[in-house]
This record gives C-alpha cells, structure tokens and sequence, in this order.
C-alpha cells in the first residue's frame, strides 16, 4: 500500500473526503517527525511505538576497495510495534 492509496481508505474508512484525509495524514506524519525531531517517543496503543534511538560511530569497510572508512555515528527513529499489531499479522 502506497501513500495514495492510504488516503483513499482512510477517506472510505472514516466517510470523509480525500482531501481531509490527506491533511490527517500530512498532520499525523508531521506530529510524529516533530516529537522525535525533539528526542520524544510518540505511542499508539495496540499499534506501536515510534521512539529515537542513537547508532555508535563505527569503523566499516568499503565495498569497492576493501579499505576502512568512519562512520559517524547518529540519531536513528525506531519504530516498536504493539501487541495488538504483532497479533493481527500473526
């Protein structure tokens, strides 16, 4: 499922139009990006949790050449999900 076609069945789903199911989205994505932009942790129960989590810097190898490169290290998002989710899929 792609972007668009989110929307479409948020819009079917929730009786509202394209457009405002668009914005919802655009808001909800938004909110998320902003909390975790801050080092917060955004969490929707039964369905998972969105949180900020640091990868070390680390020595790796170029693939081409074989020769050691630094990698720096940085600030990842990391998405948990919930129990209710892990037990839809299952």
């Amino acid at each position: 499922m792609n972007k668009t076609e989110l929307i479409e069945h948020i819009a079917n789903h929730a009786d509202i139009s394209k457009a405002a199911a668009a914005r919802a989205l655009e808001g909800t994505i938004d909110a998320v990006k902003t909390t975790l932009k801050k080092g917060g942790t955004v969490s929707l129960v039964g369905f998972g949790t969105f949180a900020v989590g640091q990868r070390a810097a680390r020595t790796g190898r170029n693939p081409r050449t074989g020769a050691a490169i630094n990698i720096k290290s940085a600030t990842i998002p990391k998405f948990r999900p919930g129990k209710a989710l892990k037990d839809a899929v299952n």
